[in-house]
């Protein structure tokens, strides 16, 4: 008997990677769903911001990596191209193409290394941050649309919790 009303008190079982999971039946509407892995929902996050970004640049004349190692320069000061490329998740040769790119269009100057002879370090030029506030304009939008509904103490707990992601993963 007890088991009876258990079970009637389950709609159904679902398979949720390989582990059984039930819906409770409530009168209330139903709003328990199965979750997806935390994995797979940063990815679509990723993916989704990686593409309304390419498209809030495009405008500008940016790609994602050049927006991506402006930002790095400015927050860095000065870097070479290899900590430009490991700081921007690129290639050393795609971090030199794209600050070909930048030179080109007088947003990054270059000089040598007083340290190191075989190393050139790269900074903004003025152009180059100006270029990156309006880049900076841009995101922001699609920053304030995706915490939109989302308390600032809860989205500074996010971050906080993305950024440890990260460290717990470069270990």
């Amino acid at each position: 008997m007890v088991a009876m009303s258990v079970l009637a008190k389950f709609r159904r079982c679902r398979i949720v990677y390989g582990k059984p999971r039930y819906d409770v039946e409530t009168t209330a509407t139903r709003t328990h769903r199965p979750s997806l892995p935390l994995t797979y929902v940063i990815g679509s996050l990723d993916r989704s911001l990686r593409r309304r970004m390419s498209e809030a640049l495009a405008p500008l004349g940016l790609t994602l990596a050049q927006f991506t190692a402006l930002s790095v320069l400015e927050a860095k000061g000065q870097a070479s191209n290899a900590q430009l490329a490991e700081r921007s998740f690129i290639t050393p040769q795609s971090a030199n193409e794209v600050m070909n790119a930048m030179a080109s269009r007088n947003w990054v100057s270059r000089e040598p290394d007083r340290t190191h002879a075989r190393i050139v370090l790269l900074q903004l030029t003025d152009e180059g941050r100006a270029v990156l506030r309006q880049c900076e304009q841009a995101v922001k939008a699609i920053e304030k649309q995706m915490l939109e509904g989302i308390e600032l103490e809860a989205a500074g707990t996010v971050q906080r919790h993305l950024e440890t992601f990260v460290r717990n993963l470069r270990e």
